[in-house]
């Protein structure tokens, strides 16, 4: 199933750090490729922040390889804790740099996915840095006015 909706660089990531998908993204995924609005309900530990993610992530591959990524935010992901954003910046860097070793042993070119998180406790020095160059994934958290400044 993933050969055929995921570019090969992140099936074969996922199949060798992960073996298989949990019942929550293989039904997740085949509607989230086509674009149809998904709601995954699901226990804890199922699977879900990455059926979300890895979507995203291979979208951001197959732009990435075809014209570029352009320095714009592609994806925002909204948390409703900040403990919770921290783990899923860092859970991504996983897939992250997983996928860009794949695409290296491809001989494919790197696409380097940036993905940052901001809070209300984001410095204005990092704030300023994401409005320079916007990271291409941001976790945030749903603060009043915490994209506003």
């Amino acid at each position: 199933m993933l050969d055929s909706l995921f570019h090969p660089a992140v099936s074969n990531w996922f199949s060798t750090a992960l073996k298989a998908a949990t019942p929550a993204q293989a039904q997740a995924w085949p509607a989230i490729k086509q674009g149809t609005h998904t709601l995954i309900a699901a226990p804890t530990g199922s699977g879900k922040t990455l059926a979300a993610f890895l979507s995203a992530i291979d979208d951001l591959i197959k732009e990435g390889l075809r014209k570029g990524l352009t320095d714009e935010c592609y994806v925002l992901y909204v948390s409703p804790l900040k403990a919770l954003s921290n783990d899923i910046q860092k859970n991504l860097q996983e897939p992250l740099q997983g996928i860009a070793d794949n695409l290296l042993e491809q001989q494919l070119p790197a696409v380097d996915i940036r993905a940052a998180v901001r809070t209300g406790d984001t410095p204005q020095s990092e704030r300023a840095k994401m409005r320079k160059t916007p990271p291409h994934i941001l976790v945030t958290t749903p603060l009043p006015n915490n994209l506003l400044n």
